[in-house]
This record gives structure tokens, C-alpha cells and sequence, in this order.
């Protein structure tokens, strides 16, 4: 082979072929669709995290619940309510913990799942 016609193929071989484009597409879609889903789920743990750490000044399993409610009422929490905090005392402080999961459903059968927890220090 001469070396126009090697550098020739290989200017051919450049490139995405129309199929690939296609394939980068879907994935592109599939990754911003559940990256759409998942920000707000994140958004909303984190949330939770900063309503326990408040919450936890409250001293007493009641008032830790309450006062986790309202901030939640305020951030928007809607995946966990103070009725599920765990309230222990360890030594003379107080810790709050929680663990739930989130769904996004792809597609037929298929899920992703995310499991949360978190705990005071």
C-alpha cells in the first residue's frame, strides 16, 4: 500500500459512524433523565442531615421529633418524619440517626435504589 492510500483509510476510520451518535445519544438522554431524578432525592438527604443536626440540641426524644418536623415542614422532607428518628443518648449526648431508602423507577421491572443514612455526632 502506498502511503496516500494508508493515510487515506485512515481518515475514513475518523470519527463517530451515525449508529454510534445514536448509542452516545440514548445514553446522554438516560443519564441526564436519571440525573434529574436523583439531584432532588440528594438535595432532600441532606436536608435531613441538617434537620437532625439542629434538632438534636432539643435534649428530650419528643422535642428532638418535634423540632426535626418543623424543619422538615420548612426544607420539604417528605421521605422521613420525626416519628422515624432514632433518639439514643450515649453518655451525656444525645444522638439521631436515620436510615430510609429511594426508588427511581427505569424501566418495567427495573429500579434504582438509594439507601440513606445518617447520625449525629
Amino acid at each position: 500500500m502506498s502511503k496516500s492510500h494508508q493515510a487515506a483509510l485512515r481518515s475514513r476510520q475518523r470519527g463517530l459512524s451515525f449508529f454510534g451518535l445514536v448509542f452516545l445519544g440514548v445514553f446522554a438522554v438516560a443519564v441526564f433523565a436519571i440525573g434529574g431524578q436523583s439531584v432532588p432525592i440528594f438535595l432532600e438527604y441532606v436536608a435531613a442531615k441538617r434537620a437532625i443536626d439542629k434538632a438534636k440540641v432539643e435534649g428530650t426524644v419528643p422535642g428532638v421529633r418535634a423540632a426535626f418536623d418543623r424543619a422538615a415542614a420548612i426544607d420539604d422532607i417528605r421521605s422521613i418524619q420525626g416519628k422515624d428518628l432514632e433518639v439514643t443518648k450515649r453518655g451525656d449526648k444525645v444522638v439521631v440517626s436515620f436510615k430510609y431508602s429511594r426508588e427511581i423507577a427505569l424501566a418495567g421491572p427495573a429500579y434504582l435504589v438509594y439507601r440513606f443514612e445518617a447520625q449525629t455526632n
